[in-house]
């Protein structure tokens, strides 16, 4: 069952959609949904605006905590198309799953979601370059500072219209001292706490100039695992090389997405432990065409640059593989091509 109080008076048209923050602007209304006494009630869908929280709820002290991104688009006909969000459905409820909350129900996530978009559809434009960024997350939110898992939870989507991700052209920096995951933990997962334990050495790194950084595995720093919030690929004597997923690198949707179409339009695909020292041997031998990082937020994004130590590779931003693959993936998502997948459903009014 869904309530819906939607707010009364739109915010819509006091926004600069040609000057979109990312992450920072919202849409009218939002979805809660509460967990309590072992099920979850009914589901609100109200005006977007803050919440009570308790100074001792849960999440609060122990990153009890959970996330997707994922995002629609509009066609030119006005229709809402949502992108492989079944995926991000059974991702969230994996990550739930490990982070010890209930997971939340298909009705709760795809009849909800529906309903919000429907009233804030106008949020997503149908123009180049735009989307809806869409937020579902979990949190613990029972009052109590026990050491334990909660009994008591919220789940919530909020909406952010959005443009690019990242304007500037990108340089990296392969991390060898801090490290993102390790084997054993949640590193697979959308934890929050996987992201907050990243923003020290990634702010270290910007402070010398980087945009982010390359993630290296935890026991050796040896082999290259993910990069800031992206999925990494390398282009080696034409072969696309991306590292093989574990339990310490996110399964990324958009990742998988690029293995399928990629593989379509013919290119080898190798899913692989990628070392440093590989990328760096392919480089001097005059192999290594192009470095490029797959994720939600930022699409299919080349990268100008990877530094290791005194060596700093620069890559040549014209004639891309990853701008063919960029390009084919958003006409799938704008309704521009068929799509041959069955990632793309409709938002049914």
């Amino acid at each position: 069952m869904i309530t819906i109080n939607p707010s009364l008076k739109s915010r819509i048209h006091s926004i600069d959609f040609n000057n979109l923050p990312f992450g920072q602007v919202f849409s009218d209304n939002m979805l809660v949904c509460s967990y309590k006494d072992g099920k979850w009630g009914s589901t609100e869908i109200k005006e977007y605006g803050n919440i009570s929280i308790s100074p001792a709820a849960q999440v609060l002290h122990y990153g009890q905590a959970v996330f997707e991104g994922m995002k629609a688009f509009k066609d030119s006909d006005e229709n809402i198309l949502f992108f492989r969000r079944d995926e991000n459905f059974k991702r969230l409820n994996q990550s739930a799953k490990r982070m010890a909350i209930p997971e939340i129900s298909k009705e709760t996530f795809f009849n909800g979601l529906d309903q919000l978009l429907k009233l804030d559809e106008k949020w997503c434009k149908s123009e180049n370059g735009f989307s809806i960024y869409i937020r579902p997350f979990l949190f613990a939110s029972q009052s109590c500072i026990k050491a334990s898992s909660s009994e008591e939870y919220t789940f919530m989507i909020i909406l952010s219209p959005t443009k690019e991700y990242y304007t500037d052209p990108i340089n990296l920096v392969i991390e060898q001292e801090y490290s993102r995951a390790a084997n054993g933990g949640v590193g697979f997962a959308k934890a929050a706490g996987n992201y907050g334990a990243s923003f020290f050495p990634t702010n270290l790194a910007k402070k010398k100039g980087f945009t982010q950084v390359i993630w290296t595995d935890s026991n050796t720093h040896e082999y290259i695992e993910e990069s800031g919030t992206m999925n990494i690929w390398f282009v080696i004597d034409n072969i696309l090389v991306t590292p093989a997923l574990s339990d310490s690198i996110l399964g990324g949707i958009t990742r998988d997405s690029i293995i399928k179409i990629a593989k379509d339009l013919g290119y080898q695909v190798q899913e692989r432990e990628v070392s440093v020292n590989e990328i760096l041997e392919a480089h001097k031998s005059g192999m290594l065409d192009e470095s490029f990082g797959t994720g939600t937020a930022v699409s299919v994004l080349p990268i100008s640059s990877i530094t290791y130590k005194d060596i700093k590779i620069n890559f040549q931003n014209s004639n891309l593989i990853s701008s063919k693959l960029k390009d084919k993936l958003l006409s799938i998502q704008k309704g521009l091509l068929k799509d041959n997948y069955g990632w793309i459903d409709c938002l049914n009014y």
